[in-house]
């Protein structure tokens, strides 16, 4: 399909008009975050029955289309998570309504495909895969590069027709709406810089002191980054961090020691607020540590969730289900801990809750079977 390049206001504002009177769209983006604290939005594509745009975002204002998100159509995209995130900062909204061609093709057995093979699988056709190596911010765009981007969209709509109808003959269209409602209401926007800690490797072992020198010294990292508009490990490698959590410096000769740390974390104005940020660690109190919220139940209920777990994944394959789709480790904590969560409700309290419910009370067991293939449920 042949598409058009959108360079200007007043093109966009023409599309616009144009594509927020469609009950459905297909929408991409390509952007960039190796050097970034923000991803870079570079290019952003559009797709509807009639038409196929791309929209330079250098040279329109992306603001504008907010009109179209906040439109009554659906939008369509593959995967996107990220997507959202970028339209939710330039624009300073969500989609009215949102279809995820990922998340709905886990409700018919085929896993957390890529676009490329949902639409290989799907329709038949084959796409250019292209080079992953793109510099979408380089203009101009080569006409190559153009029709890949272009590939991203041009099929959304009709996997959506297949999938839709897939699921709709599978009882299933309704799980799939209400998974990619949950994804569209997803808590996105700025996070709390006092929980970065929890991204670090190992941060579940962390104990006593460690635990707020971890809190303040990654949360000094964020907000750098997040002021010079950098990656925090810009700032601070993840290597120092690590050697300032687990033996928190006093001194300029003690910071020095750490391996990662160079001559610019030693100039006085960040040696100091280096050090600033491991003494307010070290006096934090008990109560003003944001710890993660911990998955594990208790560990003498180990065994238990590990044998429901592969029970789960058993479950997930005999309805054809992407087994996170179906249940997370975390539901399955949550269910046990306080009969609450996801599984709780709905068609996953039908299908997994209440048997797991009666597992935990005594009124079903599991059992091997098939010589050891299986693991069956009994009531």
């Amino acid at each position: 399909m042949s598409h058009s390049w959108i360079n200007n206001d007043e093109a966009l504002s023409a599309l616009i008009d144009e594509v927020v009177a469609e009950p459905r769209y297909a929408l991409d983006t390509e952007f960039h975050g190796e050097r970034t604290y923000h991803p870079r939005l570079a290019l952003i594509q559009i797709g509807w029955p009639n038409g196929l745009a791309l929209i330079d975002p250098f040279a329109v204002e992306v603001k504008q289309l907010a009109r179209l998100l906040r439109g009554p159509g659906t939008l369509v995209a593959h995967a996107c998570d990220q997507d959202l995130e970028i339209l939710n900062r330039m624009c300073g909204t969500l989609p009215t309504k949102l279809f995820d061609t990922q998340i709905a093709a886990g409700f018919m057995g085929l896993g957390t495909p890529s676009l490329l093979a949902t639409t290989e699988k799907l329709l038949k056709v084959t796409i250019a895969k292209g080079d992953r190596l793109t510099d979408w911010t380089k203009r101009p765009l080569s006409g190559p590069q153009r029709d890949y981007a272009a590939a991203d969209v041009e099929h959304l709509l009709g996997i959506t027709d297949l999938i839709s109808a897939e699921l709709e003959n599978r009882g299933r269209l309704e799980w799939a709406i209400d998974e990619c409602e949950a994804r569209r209401l997803r808590q996105r926007g700025k996070s709390d810089v006092s929980q970065a800690w929890w991204r670090i490797k190992g941060s579940r072992q962390f104990r006593g002191k460690t635990r707020g020198v971890a809190q303040e010294v990654c949360a000094w990292r964020e907000r750098c980054a997040e002021a010079s508009d950098i990656p925090p490990r810009f700032v601070l490698p993840d290597l120092a961090l690590m050697g300032i959590i687990q033996k928190p410096p006093h001194a300029k000769e003690d910071l020095e020691a750490i391996r990662g740390i160079d001559a610019r974390h030693s100039r006085d104005a960040m040696l100091e607020e280096i050090l600033a940020a491991v003494r307010r660690g070290l006096e934090l109190e008990g109560d003003e540590l944001r710890l993660p919220e911990s998955e594990d139940t208790d560990r003498t209920l180990g065994p238990a969730v590990s044998v429901i777990s592969a029970w789960l994944n058993q479950r997930a394959h005999e309805l054809d289900i992407e087994s996170q789709l179906l249940a997370t480790r975390s539901d399955l904590v949550t269910l046990i801990n306080s009969g609450g969560g996801r599984l709780a409700a709905g068609w996953r309290n039908e299908m997994v809750g209440e048997p797991i419910k009666a597992l935990m009370h005594g009124q079903a067991v599991l059992r091997l079977a098939g010589g050891g293939r299986k693991i069956a449920l009994e009531h």
